[in-house]
């Protein structure tokens, strides 16, 4: 998938597979939702508001109240590439977040998720 159709993506068509990913290991959507809310700075009513909205990835991310400034400790591989070399700032934010939802799907404690 190009660049371009990822942003255009709505976030609400990838949602689920966070949620998936995560319940097939035994966590929950609500740990879901808990990294999404530290990683953006959204309400949950926020949340649910984007995601009923369809809202795409650009303006999920632009429209973030305040993106967590801890953010800059994730680190690691996600689909190859290094998380903190990506050079994109938007597909930076998203390999965060997608980075965070494979933590919570290994196994990794809350705590260490949200960089505590």
């Amino acid at each position: 998938m190009t660049q371009h159709r990822i942003y255009t993506t709505s976030f609400a068509s990838v949602y689920p597979h966070y949620v998936t990913k995560a319940e097939r290991k035994g966590r929950t959507k609500a740990e879901v939702d808990q990294i999404i809310l530290w990683l953006t700075g959204l309400r949950q009513d926020q949340l649910d508001a984007h995601i009923a909205a369809r809202t795409d990835f650009e303006t999920f991310f632009a429209q973030a109240p305040r993106l967590n400034p801890a953010r800059a400790q994730i680190k690691g591989l996600v689909c190859g590439v290094r998380v903190e070399e990506v050079a994109d700032p938007l597909m930076r934010e998203i390999r965060y977040l997608d980075k965070l939802i494979d933590e919570l799907a290994k196994g990794k404690a809350m705590e260490k998720i949200l960089r505590g």
